[in-house]
């Protein structure tokens, strides 16, 4: 199948081929999202409106949009220009007030004939006791009630595009719906009683109550399961594919390694024993490693990275690790220089920074294999970045790179082996979503010796008595680190708020006391001023959440973070990560503004409550919704149309092991199922997997 089949050709016709939509609506849905009918048959209703009749509005209280049969009494036109026009009408019990804006009053006569019943619909509002309906959605005379849905679905809109304009849109689309072959394995549809795909789009678009709406009807089940199916086999065909490319046997003889272990002072953890050999065994067979290393804050990724870069010198190659920013490369190469110079490797960084002879100079080591490991920023995927032999490509905290960047530093290489890191634990289902292609490892112990952190939560008119106690814990040795408030995410108000809390730190605390660094200052000044608080010749240390990923100062026990309720979860847990880190016990305080909203209160809580990453995350997941996360372009994950990924996690998983189990039985999806299979593909507009499969 090497195009999208005829059959679903009107599903993918422009928008504008549509009865009733021009070239204006056709511009308004587009800001939707919506530019064909298949952006339509997959947006589902959120809402219903029951336009049942009722006998009365008499009995209802407040705003709602009611259904009930009326006779017309009397015409009211307005007597002064601009004034709305007034029809008077009566139901069972009470009379209502239509009200029209800019209205003809020929046509209202048409519309409403005095001593006549219809049948109108709309918003009811009570003003003094009195009843009034503005511009009623419906205006019917009763031979034609059938032309009144009982339940109107109510789709996400846009100035110019109203609820009826959707609804044509919508129904027209539907008709292009063609009968498809069942790509769901049949004991799987039967188990959970779910209907075709034509019917479950046909029923999700006719709600008959407000439960039929729910993520937990057979419809939407059953059409969250097709966008999680097509996406993971998309994934699992990414990964067959990875895993039959060849790549580079880089077995190692364990030698430099050894070296290491040798010379730690602390023993490693078991995740990580397991994690190394993990990625050992994939680096040592014949297919190419696509590996993701997840692990929480201080659960000692770097040191596994390093034993996989090891791995790849003692092959005789070189391997080389990529930061997202300066500071954290360096910051790498701090930590990993020593246990370069004990295994007896090179090591260097090369970052934006380096010019002229000393970046030639680099450049020459690392095309004659004199320079075994690299660490670096952007700078290292440049084009004149050349390897004399790379095995090894570590990404740290990927999430900050695009899939481009990180292509572009595995083709450094032939058939270089990739692994990737990140320490913010994520929910399984979104790992799933996001690493369905990927072979994953996960170091889920703490370091032995490592300290619990107190968290305590105070409000932020206590500042005063925390700065006290602060000059007497630097008086003491002691460092820390302030962090300002996440402000509309504004660099500008962000640093400003910074700046003024640093004046203020230098004034309490003394000058010399007090350093400062956020995302506007020049790099070389942020690397000054981290700098300095590394060597311990500032105490304090006032930022913004640049300090959010990697800077590792063990002397640093104690972490301030003011306006703390601004934060997200995960976010306020990452920088906590940042104390706790020697043997001295650690403080991290949350000072927030009162009143705490409830959702504020409890981030706090949990906060103060666990130091499990994952914990947290599950419960940031939770608390914010997929929608806070999914789509976004520093993420990367998928948007669904249908799915949710909060609730719907089960059938993720689901997915994920229905399109394995499919591919392995049918690599090369030619049977019914398989075929059934490509349809959804093509629908899910995932043709880049459908080309994969040939090539794979």
């Amino acid at each position: 199948m090497s195009s999208r089949p005829e059959v679903l050709f009107p599903l993918f016709a422009n928008i504008k081929t549509l009865p009733g939509i021009g070239p204006k609506i056709a511009a308004l849905l587009g800001s939707l999202k919506i530019t064909r009918p298949r952006d339509l048959v997959l947006t589902l209703p959120y809402d219903i409106i029951d336009r049942r009749a009722v006998l009365t509005v008499a009995d209802t209280s407040g705003s709602k949009v009611l259904s009930v049969e009326v006779r017309v009494i009397q015409h009211f036109p307005p007597k002064v220009r601009g004034k709305p026009y007034r029809v008077l009408v009566k139901d069972s019990q009470t009379e209502i007030s239509l009200v029209f804006f800019h209205a003809r009053g020929d046509y209202l006569n048409k519309l409403l004939p005095v001593d006549e019943t219809r049948l109108i619909s709309g918003k009811v509002e009570f003003f003094d006791g009195s009843a009034q309906m503005a511009h009623p959605d419906y205006v019917l005379p009763l031979a034609q009630r059938s032309q009144l849905p009982s339940f109107e679905p109510i789709y996400p809109l846009t100035a110019g595009v109203t609820r009826k304009i959707m609804a044509r849109a919508v129904t027209a689309s539907l008709s292009n719906v063609p009968a498809l072959p069942e790509w769901i394995e049949p004991s799987l549809l039967n188990k959970k009683g779910w209907p075709s795909f034509s019917v479950a789009l046909l029923q999700s678009h006719r709600p008959e109550s407000i439960s039929d709406i729910s993520l937990r009807t057979p419809v939407r089940e059953r059409l969250a399961y097709d966008e999680f199916f097509a996406h993971q086999l998309t994934k699992a065909i990414a990964r067959k594919k990875a895993r039959t490319k060849s790549g580079r046997i880089s077995k190692g003889d364990g030698r430099l390694q050894q070296k290491v272990l040798d010379s730690l002072p602390y023993q490693l953890t078991g995740a990580q024993v397991r994690s190394i050999a993990e990625i050992g065994s994939d680096m040592s067979n014949r297919y190419r490693m696509n590996r993701l290393l997840q692990g929480d804050v201080g659960a000692g990724k770097t040191v596994v990275g390093f034993m996989s870069l090891l791995q790849a010198v003692e092959s005789g190659g070189q391997g080389v690790m990529m930061a997202p920013t300066e500071i954290l490369a360096r910051q790498h190469l701090a930590s990993l220089r020593p246990l370069a110079n004990l295994a007896g490797v090179t090591i260097d960084i090369l970052t934006g920074r380096d010019k002229g002879s000393v970046r030639n100079q680099k450049l020459i080591k690392l095309l004659s294999g004199e320079l075994n490991i690299l660490v670096g920023t952007h700078a290292v995927f440049q084009e004149d970045v050349e390897f004399y032999d790379l095995r090894l490509s570590i990404v740290d905290e990927q999430h900050r790179f695009g899939v481009k960047q990180r292509l572009a530093l595995a083709d450094k290489g032939t058939n270089v082996d990739v692994l990737v890191m990140t320490a913010t634990p994520i929910p399984r289902s979104l790992e799933l979503a996001q690493y369905g292609d990927m072979d994953v490892s996960l170091l889920d112990e703490k370091p032995t010796g490592r300290k619990p952190i107190v968290t305590a939560v105070m409000p932020v008119g206590r500042i005063a008595e925390v700065v006290a106690k602060l000059k007497s814990h630097i008086e003491d040795g002691r460092q820390v680190y302030w962090v300002c408030p996440l402000v509309e995410e504004s660099e500008f108000i962000q640093r400003t708020a910074a700046e003024d809390r640093f004046k203020h730190l230098q004034v309490a605390l003394g000058h010399k006391n007090v350093g400062l660094v956020h995302g506007q200052m020049a790099s070389n000044e942020k690397d000054e001023a981290m700098a300095a608080f590394v060597s311990g010749d500032t105490k304090l240390l006032v930022a913004t959440t640049v300090i959010e990923v990697g800077v590792d100062v063990p002397n640093a026990t104690i972490m301030v973070i003011e306006g703390a309720e601004s934060f997200g979860l995960s976010q306020l847990h990452q920088l906590r990560g940042r104390v706790g880190r020697g043997s001295a016990d650690s403080t991290c305080l949350l000072l927030y503004v009162p009143p705490l909203s409830n959702t504020g209160e409890r981030r706090l809580n949990i906060l103060r409550e666990t130091e499990d990453g994952f914990k947290i995350a599950e419960e940031d997941l939770k608390m914010r919704g997929a929608g806070d996360v999914i789509g976004t372009a520093q993420s990367g994950l998928p948007l669904f149309r249908v799915a949710d990924l909060e609730s719907q996690g089960a059938l993720m998983k689901l997915a994920h092991q229905d399109a394995r189990m499919l591919l392995q039985k049918d690599p090369e999806l030619s049977s019914e199922r398989g075929l059934a299979a490509k349809y959804l593909l093509w629908l899910m507009e995932k043709d880049q997997s459908i080309g994969l499969i040939s090539v794979g």
